[in-house]
């Protein structure tokens, strides 16, 4: 399996299942997409911005669910075995990927895993055991946790410089050296992380760059 990177802004998920797992990943969905979840019950949880819809699909309803809502991806979340089996195959038949949350290993084409992720600002961080055990995942997630902290600042700073190196009467080998520079320093990971304001690292980063130009 391959770790692709999805841009879910102004599409639907549909969410089959309103149990502890279903809550979990309208959760994570709703921060970008628009999330329906579907089910006859809903459990007293978080279910994020998600449009709840009280309803008990048999395995032929499915299909007009899909119809209705065009999604772009299907979760299967429910505690029916066969009716996850069913929502997997109508989501295949129209084009749908679908996760599949009761079913761990190998999957079928369009089937995806939901990987466990950090994010710090425009960095995320994605872990995955293909499937295999999610439990795993969040383990490692949460040992990279201290790796992640300060990054999207200092993202958002080296981001800034390369697009001003690019206006400066540079080679482009200089300017790759002048950002991997930057990007490797100490001194800006150590503002980010321990001041955690962008004026900070961006004075540890005008620092690096000019230590390179200077050269």
């Amino acid at each position: 399996m391959i770790p692709l990177i999805h841009d879910f802004d102004d599409e639907t998920v549909l969410v089959f299942g309103g149990g502890a797992v279903g809550a979990r990943k309208a959760r994570r969905f709703a921060a970008e997409a628009h999330v329906i979840v579907v089910s006859p019950t809903f459990v007293d949880a978080d279910f994020g911005d998600s449009e709840c819809v009280r309803a008990a699909p048999d395995h032929d309803d499915v299909t007009g669910w899909l119809d209705r809502t065009s999604p772009a991806l299907v979760v299967a979340a429910t505690d029916d075995a066969a009716l996850n089996a069913a929502i997997e195959r109508h989501a295949h038949d129209a084009g749908v990927l679908v996760n599949r949350a009761d079913r761990s290993g190998d999957r079928d084409p369009r089937s995806v895993v939901v990987p466990a992720t950090l994010r710090d600002g425009p960095v995320g961080i994605a872990v995955t055991t293909s499937g295999t055990s999610p439990a795993v995942s969040r383990r490692l997630r949460d040992e990279l946790a201290p790796v992640v902290e300060g990054a999207g600042l200092v993202a958002t700073v080296v981001s800034d410089l390369r697009a001003d190196l690019k206006t400066r009467d540079l080679s482009a080998e200089t300017r790759h050296a002048a950002i991997g520079a930057v990007a490797q320093d100490d001194a800006v990971w150590e503002a980010a992380r321990d001041v955690g304001t962008e004026s900070a690292v961006r004075a540890a980063a005008e620092r690096a760059l000019a230590a390179v130009l200077d050269e």
